[in-house]
């Protein structure tokens, strides 16, 4: 599985470098994720395949992996777009429905459609097991880690699930939507999951100390943190807040926090 990496040309404060998206090859070229619609990446497409992708899969619906979709619907009108069922931001769009299992033929082989909420409720990751390769869309970023936008209907309970099945695959290579190729998927993962324990920590530890509000506790873990990273930082403290509460290890009432008492 060598897919071809296209970047989208939207660097950003959340999209750091930018978004990737991936171009299989073959008969019926896939593309995964649309990307923001910026005639650069229109470019790319059209370059390695002038007639467009036969089909679009968008891991999910935030918007810099599927503001490109209408772009690219115009440009070659023939493509299928497809995506997890969520509410469209592009109703006018003609999106085809992916469910967890699906299998999608490919010039590479078959991709089994795995849905992976978390970072978004409608987040599909796509698995080849040919090569046990992951494209993992937003599930990893090497050397980040992932925003939970708990507000926005982000959960940190669903994601580390996800990350659970995704370790049991057992993959080779993850291929992300930003930032390097993966090399070492499970090594990430397990990274992961001890820095959400981490901050987990962090967190019971800044209630104990009577910080009881989302922002007293983003001020406590993320003391030297930039104004820019702030809301990004809040939305992190937030996702771990409402675990614990599915835990019911924490309680919340007015915006104020406290550890539950047995």
């Amino acid at each position: 599985m060598n897919p071809l990496r296209l970047h989208a040309a939207n660097p950003g404060p959340m999209t750091g470098d930018g978004n990737w998206t991936y171009l299989i090859a073959g008969d019926e070229p896939v593309l995964i994720d649309a990307g923001v619609g910026k005639p650069s990446h229109l470019e790319a497409i059209a370059a390695v395949v002038p007639a467009g992708p036969g089909r679009v899969i968008v891991t999910h619906g935030h918007s810099d992996h599927v503001t490109g979709a209408p772009a690219i619907h115009e440009r070659w009108p023939s493509a299928v777009f497809w995506k997890y069922p969520w509410p469209d931001r592009d109703p006018q769009m003609p999106w085809s429905s992916l469910a967890d299992g699906n299998v999608i033929a490919t010039g590479a082989g078959e991709l089994t459609v795995l849905h992976t909420p978390g970072h978004a409720p409608d987040h599909l990751t796509l698995w080849h097991p040919d090569s046990r390769t992951l494209f993992v869309g937003d599930m990893l970023v090497h050397g980040s880690s992932v925003v939970i936008p708990a507000s926005g209907g982000g959960s940190l309970s669903a994601y580390l699930a996800s990350l659970h099945r995704l370790r049991q695959l057992q993959p080779l290579r993850a291929l992300p939507a930003h930032g390097p190729i993966i090399e070492d998927p499970v090594t990430v993962i397990d990274q992961y999951v001890a820095h959400r324990a981490l901050r987990e920590q962090q967190v019971l530890e800044a209630l104990a100390r009577r910080d009881d509000t989302v922002d007293a506790i983003t001020a406590r873990i993320y003391p030297t943190l930039i104004d820019a990273l702030v809301p990004m930082a809040r939305e992190s403290v937030l996702a771990h807040l409402r675990k614990l509460q599915d835990d019911r290890r924490v309680s919340e009432a007015d915006g104020r926090w406290q550890i539950t008492t047995a």
